[in-house]
């Protein structure tokens, strides 16, 4: 036990400062390579041509490290994690994510479309697998370590605790196994109070004041859950349309991702909104900064950039340019509101865009719990819970519906993991008694 409860330490710190090193070291980048304090304000002060030629240069040197990692034996990702934890099945490689980690890296400061959440997670759930074989643990406990530190991971790249307990329950495992829950629960206060101490706490998209003018608007957040649920899907066929286009052009991936790279400068030229992860943007969305048909431009705009980033092969994550399109798609819905709606609807475009938000990351994930309680966290205000609850419940439902894998469990799918099949059948192997 005692060996096990460091190692569960080992795993929190490490995680928590791992995510400090690459978000400091990202921001860094950008004050001393760009003179600016983010990616946005860089590229707005760009030349066209610098806009063009930085994310094909960042994206092949990132192909480029993908391509060697994939030449080495081992696997990573937010799949391998799920994989590793829920089923037992394979071990996730430390040297294989800090290489595919420097990847995301060289995209993320050269304006790839691509989330930093991804090293993040992917970092911890290595390192735990990592220390579980260092203190020669057992399986079980290897596994949940592993859990533990893509919950770190997560909750370091967020500031939000809970949420990230509840990606584990309902994307990385599927099941409710105390066996993996609790060392979670342990490990996720410790990376998230680390993370805070270095970085600061607080939302990390600001305080936001959410009201409802009465309970039948929740017929229109329903409907925004709707049109979320449709997104979301149309999202993921996106992406994997774009794999498939891009690996018949060229069967070389650093010449690949050089040209994902290309297409999102050529974007991002006319709207450097679309480079990085999307923090800022939804920065200016939630500001109520931007208007509505900027707003809508950015929605399909982002969709293309983080698919010419991502399905190029540019490593890095899709979970926080996922929000930025959620809260494009919400923040739409809400100029419509404010439009129509009367005086009451005074900051419905900043209410529609969290709940956006919310609805497209459960569309994609099928994780609504965790995705409501991510964009509770995120905003700071309790009020804006039912309606977080109502649209990613029907976003879900309908996402289902319109395609049954999630944006991970496709991953696994294409592999020719069997997921649903076998993860029933380790629900009762990690909740048998050591």
């Amino acid at each position: 036990m005692a060996r096990y409860c460091a190692a569960l330490l080992g795993v929190a710190i490490g995680a928590a400062g791992f995510a400090v090193l690459f978000r400091h070291t990202i921001a860094l980048a950008f004050e001393r390579g760009y003179g600016a304090p983010d990616v946005l304000h860089a590229f707005r002060a760009l030349p066209w041509y610098a806009c063009l030629a930085l994310p094909m240069l960042g994206a092949g040197l990132a192909g480029s490290l993908g391509a060697i990692a994939a030449k080495l034996k081992g696997g990573h990702g937010v799949g391998e994690v799920m994989e590793a934890v829920a089923l037992g099945r394979g071990r996730i490689s430390l040297r294989l994510t800090l290489l595919k980690a420097l990847g995301s890296w060289l995209a993320i400061i050269s304006g790839g479309s691509v989330g930093r959440e991804g090293p993040l997670i992917q970092f911890g759930g290595g390192l735990g697998g990592t220390l579980g074989r260092m203190f020669r643990l057992r399986e079980r406990q290897i596994r949940a370590l592993i859990a533990a530190g893509a919950a770190a991971g997560f909750a370091a790249a967020y500031n939000t605790p809970i949420a990230a307990v509840l990606f584990v329950v309902e994307v990385v495992t599927g099941v409710i196994a105390l066996d993996i829950v609790l060392p979670v629960i342990i490990a996720v206060p410790i990376a998230t109070a680390l993370t805070r101490l270095a970085i600061g706490g607080g939302p990390i998209y600001g305080q936001r004041t959410f009201s409802m003018s009465s309970n039948a608007e929740l017929a229109l957040y329903a409907g925004l859950g709707l049109l979320s649920g449709v997104a979301g899907p149309l999202f993921m066929v996106l992406l994997k349309g774009g794999e498939a286009l891009f690996t018949a052009l060229t069967p070389h991936r650093p010449t690949r991702a050089a040209l994902g790279g290309a297409l999102v400068g050529l974007i991002a030229i006319l709207l450097p909104q679309v480079t990085g992860n999307g923090y800022e943007a939804i920065n200016l969305i939630l500001g109520q900064q931007l208007g509505i048909g900027l707003v809508v431009l950015i929605f399909f705009a982002k969709a293309i950039a983080t698919t010419a980033s991502v399905s190029s092969g540019s490593p890095g994550g899709v979970f926080t340019p996922s929000l930025l399109l959620g809260a494009a798609l919400g923040g739409a819905v809400g100029h419509l509101v404010s439009r129509f709606g009367g005086p009451s609807s005074t900051g419905a475009v900043a209410a529609y865009a969290l709940v956006g938000m919310a609805a497209m990351i459960a569309a994609t994930t099928h994780a609504p719990l965790m995705a409501t309680v991510l964009v509770f966290e995120l905003s700071g205000d309790y009020a804006i819970v039912l309606p977080l609850l109502t649209a990613c419940a029907i976003a879900t439902v309908l996402s289902r519906r319109v395609h049954r894998q999630s944006i991970y469990t496709e991953e696994l799918r294409r592999r020719g993991s069997q997921w649903e099949v076998k993860v029933v059948a380790a629900e009762s192997d990690m909740n048998r008694a050591p």
